[in-house]
């Protein structure tokens, strides 16, 4: 039986669009993303759900999209990298990454940032606890973790506004 027997049609939203795409039996969610859909900001680390680089939000839970099998997130909405600007302007998260020198090579960035969404979509006003636990799922090698965790602190401020 050849692998393109195997594939179906699932639909999933990405960032407010509908789309098609065919999956295999192990096409993973960042596979998926990256390779057939083209959204390149999901990095791909590990590809075993040690490094966060493929964090996504799926159905308002940030996940490591590496781990998810694309046919179970069928139907879902998934929220990349790519979606979170808004006509041109860029996530108070984002801007707040940016202000505060959060990023050296920027690889693991998306996977953080997006793991900041998570965290500051259901906890307004984290303390620096909250947010070390918010990210401990996310590896950097470059950094001291430091301006990460003062860049999601800002940016908390800054939407409290």
């Amino acid at each position: 039986m050849s692998q393109q027997a195997t594939k179906e049609i699932i639909k999933l939203n990405i960032n407010g669009v509908d789309e098609e795409v065919a999956v295999g039996p192990y096409d993973t969610l960042s596979k998926v993303l990256r390779d057939d859909l083209g959204m390149t900001g999901t990095k791909r680390g590990c590809d075993y759900g040690g490094c966060g680089c493929c964090t996504v939000i799926l159905n308002g839970r940030s996940i490591y999209s590496c781990m998810m099998p694309a046919r179970k997130a069928a139907g879902g909405k998934v929220r990349t990298i790519e979606g979170l600007e808004q006509d041109g302007k860029l996530h108070p998260v984002q801007d707040a990454y940016i202000r505060n020198f959060a990023f050296q090579c920027g690889y693991c960035t998306p996977g953080f940032i997006m793991s900041s969404v998570d965290l500051l979509e259901s906890n307004k006003n984290p303390t620096e606890m909250d947010v070390r636990e918010g990210i401990a799922g996310n590896l950097c090698r470059c950094t001291g973790y430091i301006k990460i965790i003062e860049a999601i602190l800002d940016a908390a401020k800054a939407t409290e506004k």
